[in-house]
């Protein structure tokens, strides 16, 4: 019983921290694509939707800046 209940706070314990790493690196993402959009609305909006399909196609994470960087350069506000 005693190797049943260290084996289950072990488990526990490691699935928290994944989940923690994880949810970091989603909070670092999301302030990284928010950095180059500043504090225009519009451009905010435009930088998350990017992140979300940089995320979807596959980027990698040391290539995400440049990628973010690039998309925030392309970024034309509606007049």
């Amino acid at each position: 019983m005693d190797y049943f209940i260290i084996f289950i706070t072990t488990v526990t314990g490691l699935y928290f921290h994944w989940w923690l790493y994880k949810r970091i690196q989603r909070w670092t993402d999301r302030d990284l694509a928010l950095s180059f959009a500043g504090n225009d609305p519009a451009k905010r909006a435009y930088m998350l939707e990017r992140l979300q399909q940089a995320q979807g196609s596959g980027i990698k994470r040391k290539a995400l800046a440049a990628w973010l960087e690039k998309a925030a350069q392309e970024y034309h506000p509606a007049a």
